[in-house]
């Protein structure tokens, strides 16, 4: 009897455990970077401002208000966002960085310039170590 209640204890106990215990920020930073990559080099504006709204989500995660329902989350199973989930407040800057180039890059209704956001979106990405 002993040995059921502690195995349903214990089962229970990871079930129950938050998501952010499993938050991975670096897997979340490069998914955004992967996607920031692809809207650099998308074929037109709305593939880059689909794919920069897929990095923005990765960063910020569900719960801020930069979050666009309407665009996938491609790191809904890494995490908060790599923002909340980050605790380097070194990384964290960085990160605010790659999110206003995104921002921008979607604010953008000039294709080059939304490119160029999104490359240096990806490119501050992949600087974070």
């Amino acid at each position: 009897m002993f040995k059921t209640t502690r195995t349903v204890a214990v089962i229970s106990a990871v079930l129950t455990f938050p998501m952010s215990a499993y938050a991975d920020s670096k897997a979340e930073i490069a998914t955004a970077a992967q996607h920031a990559g692809l809207a650099a080099t998308a074929p037109n504006l709305a593939q880059i401002h689909t794919h920069l709204h897929h990095a923005m989500n990765c960063l910020v995660g569900p719960r801020d208000a930069d979050f666009d329902k309407n665009n996938m989350n491609p790191c809904a199973q890494q995490g908060n966002g790599a923002f909340p989930d980050e605790t380097n407040p070194d990384i964290k800057v960085k990160l605010q960085n790659a999110m206003s180039a995104a921002a921008d890059g979607i604010a953008s209704n000039d294709e080059a310039t939304a490119k160029k956001n999104a490359a240096t979106t990806q490119s501050l990405l992949e600087a974070i170590k």
